[in-house]
Protein backbone atom coordinates (compact mmCIF):
# COMPACT_ATOMS: atom_id res chain seq x y z
CA UNK A 1 0.00 0.00 0.00
CA UNK A 2 1.46 3.42 -0.92
CA UNK A 3 1.78 6.39 1.42
CA UNK A 4 -1.03 8.13 -0.44
CA UNK A 5 -3.41 5.26 0.24
CA UNK A 6 -2.58 4.74 3.94
CA UNK A 7 -2.64 8.07 5.75
CA UNK A 8 -1.91 6.28 9.03
CA UNK A 9 1.44 4.92 7.77
CA UNK A 10 4.42 6.11 9.81
CA UNK A 11 6.17 9.14 8.35
CA UNK A 12 9.92 9.00 7.86
CA UNK A 13 11.38 12.17 9.33
CA UNK A 14 14.63 13.59 8.04
CA UNK A 15 16.23 16.95 7.44
CA UNK A 16 15.75 16.51 3.68
CA UNK A 17 12.05 15.67 4.13
CA UNK A 18 11.54 18.72 6.31
CA UNK A 19 13.31 20.95 3.73
CA UNK A 20 11.12 19.52 0.97
CA UNK A 21 7.97 20.02 3.01
CA UNK A 22 8.95 23.53 4.12
CA UNK A 23 9.81 24.59 0.59
CA UNK A 24 6.66 23.03 -0.85
CA UNK A 25 4.51 24.66 1.83
CA UNK A 26 5.93 28.09 1.08
CA UNK A 27 5.61 27.72 -2.69
CA UNK A 28 2.21 26.01 -2.73
CA UNK A 29 0.71 28.65 -0.46
CA UNK A 30 2.24 31.69 -2.16
CA UNK A 31 1.98 30.60 -5.80
CA UNK A 32 -0.68 27.89 -5.95
CA UNK A 33 -0.30 24.13 -5.93
CA UNK A 34 -0.73 23.31 -9.60
CA UNK A 35 1.66 26.07 -10.72
CA UNK A 36 4.59 24.63 -8.73
CA UNK A 37 6.25 21.44 -9.96
CA UNK A 38 8.19 18.95 -7.87
CA UNK A 39 11.37 19.70 -9.85
CA UNK A 40 11.24 23.26 -8.57
CA UNK A 41 10.55 22.10 -5.00
CA UNK A 42 13.52 19.72 -5.18
CA UNK A 43 15.79 22.42 -6.62
CA UNK A 44 14.85 25.05 -4.04
CA UNK A 45 15.07 22.53 -1.20
CA UNK A 46 18.44 21.32 -2.58
CA UNK A 47 17.29 17.70 -2.50
CA UNK A 48 18.01 15.02 -5.11
CA UNK A 49 15.22 13.24 -6.98
CA UNK A 50 15.98 9.90 -5.31
CA UNK A 51 15.73 11.50 -1.88
CA UNK A 52 12.41 13.09 -2.82
CA UNK A 53 10.96 9.71 -3.83
CA UNK A 54 12.23 8.05 -0.65
CA UNK A 55 9.92 10.40 1.27
CA UNK A 56 7.00 11.04 -1.13
CA UNK A 57 5.26 8.92 -3.76
CA UNK A 58 4.84 11.98 -5.98
CA UNK A 59 3.35 15.44 -6.04
CA UNK A 60 -0.06 14.48 -4.67
CA UNK A 61 1.64 12.83 -1.70
CA UNK A 62 3.69 16.00 -1.12
CA UNK A 63 0.57 18.17 -1.34
CA UNK A 64 -1.24 15.89 1.11
CA UNK A 65 1.72 16.15 3.50
CA UNK A 66 1.67 19.98 3.17
CA UNK A 67 -2.03 20.09 4.03
CA UNK A 68 -1.63 17.65 6.92
CA UNK A 69 1.27 19.70 8.33
CA UNK A 70 -0.83 22.87 8.06
CA UNK A 71 -3.73 21.06 9.71
CA UNK A 72 -1.48 19.92 12.57
CA UNK A 73 -0.21 23.47 13.17
CA UNK A 74 -3.80 24.70 13.44
CA UNK A 75 -4.80 21.81 15.69
CA UNK A 76 -1.87 22.58 17.99
CA UNK A 77 -2.90 26.25 18.28
CA UNK A 78 -6.54 25.36 18.92
CA UNK A 79 -5.60 22.71 21.51
CA UNK A 80 -3.40 25.25 23.30
CA UNK A 81 -6.28 27.75 23.33
CA UNK A 82 -8.69 25.09 24.64
CA UNK A 83 -6.31 24.33 27.52
CA UNK A 84 -5.87 28.00 28.33
CA UNK A 85 -9.49 29.17 27.98
CA UNK A 86 -12.15 27.27 29.90
CA UNK A 87 -15.13 29.44 28.91
CA UNK A 88 -16.64 28.22 25.61
CA UNK A 89 -17.77 31.76 24.75
CA UNK A 90 -14.27 33.16 25.30
CA UNK A 91 -12.76 30.24 23.38
CA UNK A 92 -14.98 30.85 20.33
CA UNK A 93 -14.20 34.57 20.34
CA UNK A 94 -10.48 33.78 20.73
CA UNK A 95 -10.65 31.46 17.70
CA UNK A 96 -12.31 34.24 15.68
CA UNK A 97 -9.70 36.73 16.87
CA UNK A 98 -6.89 34.36 15.86
CA UNK A 99 -8.38 33.87 12.40
CA UNK A 100 -8.75 37.64 12.07
CA UNK A 101 -5.06 38.08 12.89
CA UNK A 102 -4.18 35.45 10.28
CA UNK A 103 -6.30 37.25 7.67
CA UNK A 104 -4.43 40.49 8.42
CA UNK A 105 -1.01 38.82 8.39
CA UNK A 106 1.75 39.61 5.94
CA UNK A 107 1.62 37.41 2.86
CA UNK A 108 -1.93 36.22 3.51
CA UNK A 109 -3.24 34.52 0.38
CA UNK A 110 -6.48 33.00 1.59
CA UNK A 111 -7.24 29.71 3.27
CA UNK A 112 -4.79 27.00 2.20
CA UNK A 113 -7.59 24.41 2.42
CA UNK A 114 -10.10 26.39 0.33
CA UNK A 115 -7.31 27.10 -2.17
CA UNK A 116 -6.41 23.39 -2.37
CA UNK A 117 -10.06 22.35 -2.76
CA UNK A 118 -10.44 24.83 -5.62
CA UNK A 119 -7.42 23.31 -7.38
CA UNK A 120 -8.43 19.71 -6.62
CA UNK A 121 -12.24 19.57 -6.86
CA UNK A 122 -12.47 15.76 -7.17
CA UNK A 123 -13.89 14.66 -3.79
CA UNK A 124 -12.09 11.32 -4.14
CA UNK A 125 -8.59 12.75 -4.44
CA UNK A 126 -6.23 12.40 -1.47
CA UNK A 127 -5.84 16.18 -1.49
CA UNK A 128 -9.55 16.91 -1.36
CA UNK A 129 -9.92 14.29 1.38
CA UNK A 130 -7.21 16.03 3.45
CA UNK A 131 -9.19 19.27 3.10
CA UNK A 132 -12.40 17.55 4.21
CA UNK A 133 -10.69 15.97 7.23
CA UNK A 134 -9.44 19.36 8.37
CA UNK A 135 -12.80 21.03 7.89
CA UNK A 136 -14.63 18.20 9.63
CA UNK A 137 -12.31 18.42 12.62
CA UNK A 138 -12.66 22.22 12.83
CA UNK A 139 -16.46 22.02 12.64
CA UNK A 140 -16.49 19.44 15.45
CA UNK A 141 -14.33 21.65 17.68
CA UNK A 142 -16.79 24.50 17.15
CA UNK A 143 -19.83 22.23 17.60
CA UNK A 144 -18.47 21.01 20.94
CA UNK A 145 -17.82 24.57 22.11
CA UNK A 146 -21.33 25.67 21.13
CA UNK A 147 -22.77 22.59 22.85
CA UNK A 148 -20.90 23.52 26.06
CA UNK A 149 -22.19 27.06 25.63
CA UNK A 150 -25.76 25.72 25.65
CA UNK A 151 -26.66 26.44 22.03
CA UNK A 152 -30.04 25.03 21.00
CA UNK A 153 -28.49 23.81 17.74
CA UNK A 154 -24.71 23.44 18.15
CA UNK A 155 -24.45 22.02 14.62
CA UNK A 156 -26.10 25.06 13.04
CA UNK A 157 -24.04 27.45 15.17
CA UNK A 158 -20.84 25.64 14.15
CA UNK A 159 -21.87 25.74 10.49
CA UNK A 160 -22.57 29.47 10.83
CA UNK A 161 -19.13 30.11 12.32
CA UNK A 162 -17.43 28.02 9.62
CA UNK A 163 -19.28 30.09 6.98
CA UNK A 164 -18.18 33.31 8.70
CA UNK A 165 -14.60 32.02 8.76
CA UNK A 166 -14.67 31.02 5.09
CA UNK A 167 -16.13 34.37 4.09
CA UNK A 168 -13.54 36.32 6.05
CA UNK A 169 -10.73 34.28 4.49
CA UNK A 170 -11.93 35.05 0.98
CA UNK A 171 -12.80 38.69 1.75
CA UNK A 172 -9.48 39.21 3.50
CA UNK A 173 -7.57 38.01 0.47
CA UNK A 174 -9.65 39.83 -2.13
CA UNK A 175 -10.36 43.05 -0.27
CA UNK A 176 -9.77 44.87 2.98
CA UNK A 177 -8.20 42.33 5.34
CA UNK A 178 -8.73 44.48 8.42
CA UNK A 179 -12.43 44.88 7.66
CA UNK A 180 -12.77 41.15 6.98
CA UNK A 181 -11.22 40.31 10.35
CA UNK A 182 -13.47 42.81 12.13
CA UNK A 183 -16.60 41.47 10.43
CA UNK A 184 -15.65 37.92 11.44
CA UNK A 185 -15.10 38.91 15.06
CA UNK A 186 -18.38 40.86 15.11
CA UNK A 187 -20.32 37.97 13.57
CA UNK A 188 -18.91 35.41 16.00
CA UNK A 189 -19.50 37.75 18.97
CA UNK A 190 -23.16 38.13 17.93
CA UNK A 191 -23.48 34.38 17.38
CA UNK A 192 -22.02 33.63 20.82
CA UNK A 193 -24.15 36.30 22.54
CA UNK A 194 -27.30 34.71 21.09
CA UNK A 195 -26.76 31.68 23.37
Amino acid sequence: MSKTEDVSAPVRRSEARERLLGTASRLFYSEGIRSVGVDRVMAEADVARGTFYRHFDGKDDLVRAYLEATDQQIRDRVTAAEKEISSPAEFLVAVAHGIGQEVCGTGFRGCPFINAAAEYPDPGSVIHQAVLRHRGWFREVLRDAFRRLGAASPEQSADSMVALRDGSMVAGYLGDAQAAGEVLLHGVTVLVAAH
